[in-house]
């Protein structure tokens, strides 16, 4: 790992042009459950049966439940160390932006201002009707719409919708043209989202991958770690640091 962490903070320092994509993996270090593993919340429901435009439709009462549970766990949570570095390195013009499959707003709330979110937030409801936006915790005792008498509904993407087009858009120009392309805690698995890590490295970034599972991508990493991702963002840091103090050295001799 120690190698691979050194690797990946000199690319960092001599791109200062990384672009960050995460997954669940790197909410799960908050306390948030993986919707997707076998002992995540989808083990007690189908996907296509709550989060999904079927539901919105025919089943709101489930559907409406399932998300009020998921919007109140939020409150329960906080950034943890993974996310308030990606803050600091962002201040520090190390990272340039974060591309996320996440819905918490975590990375907001630790501090990151340039955040793609491809699959919605759940601190926002929005009207299916007129799209009028809300905070989140209108939802728990108020699921129609103060203006238009339209259903609310959390501003995610359902199964059976596509991923908003902005968000898309700006993740695959940051994909084309960043110098490292770091991925945290996702299996790579949801398309198409999952193509933008071949997209950075077709176009000259160098790859780096976090995860505790093998992806499919892992073959095209230029480095691959299976550890804890804050543990291994704060090796990184450390190595950065290393990094700034060495390169301070040697300009010191050079003007002796």
């Amino acid at each position: 790992m120690n190698n691979t962490v050194e690797k990946l903070a000199r690319a960092m320092a001599e791109s200062r042009n990384t672009a960050v994509f995460t997954g669940a993996g790197m909410s799960t270090e908050s306390g948030l459950p993986d919707f997707r593993s076998s002992d995540g919340l989808w083990k007690k429901h189908r996907p296509e049966e709550l989060a999904s435009v079927d539901a919105l439709n025919r089943n709101f009462g489930e559907f409406a439940s399932f998300y009020r549970q998921r919007i109140a766990s939020l409150g329960e949570v906080q950034p943890n160390r993974g996310h308030r570095l990606l803050a600091d390195w962002e201040r520090r013009g190390l990272v340039r932006g974060i591309i996320t499959q996440n819905v918490d707003g975590l990375h907001q709330a630790a501090g990151s201002r340039v955040v793609h979110e491809l699959h919605g937030t759940l601190r926002e409801v929005r009207c299916q009707s007129c799209g009028h936006v809300r905070p989140a915790g209108t939802f728990a005792d108020e699921a129609e719409c103060d203006r238009c008498g339209g259903r609310m509904r959390p501003a995610v993407v359902l199964f059976g919708e596509m991923l908003p087009e902005d968000a898309l858009a700006a993740s695959s120009e940051l994909a084309s043209s960043c110098g490292v392309f770091l991925v945290l805690g996702s299996s790579l698995t949801v398309s198409p989202a999952n193509l933008l890590p071949e997209r950075a490295k077709r176009n000259g970034a160098r790859l780096f991958i976090v995860n505790n599972t093998p992806t499919h991508v892992d073959r095209l990493a230029d480095g691959v770690i299976a550890a804890s991702i804050g543990e291994t963002l704060e090796a990184v840091d450390r190595a950065l640091e290393a990094l700034g103090d060495d390169a301070r050295t040697r300009g010191g001799m050079a003007n002796e």
